[in-house]
């Protein structure tokens, strides 16, 4: 849910869906219209970040490494990867 307020401090307002338009110049939610006629700001909130998910599964790693090899393999041939081209 997206918190508005008004400059004014009259009202407030929660969003769960918000239209973005470029209005006179500037990027606006359309639904965030006051009583006094302006549009009314985003209440800012802390970003965490992205959590951290790890998988750890076992059978990741092996799937992950044999598709590394052979596309390794497919891409340089038999030269290593810093010999130039015969």
């Amino acid at each position: 849910m997206i918190k508005f307020i008004c400059e004014c401090k009259e009202e407030t307002k929660d969003l769960q869906k918000a239209t973005i338009k470029v209005i006179d110049g500037k990027v606006r939610t359309v639904e965030a219209v006051c009583g006094c006629g302006k549009y009314m700001q985003e209440i800012e909130k802390d970003f965490d970040g992205f959590p951290n998910l790890i998988r750890t599964e076992p059978t990741l790693t092996n799937k992950r490494d044999k598709l590394w090899k052979s596309a390794k393999e497919k891409l340089t041939g038999d030269r290593g990867v810093n010999e130039p081209f015969k």
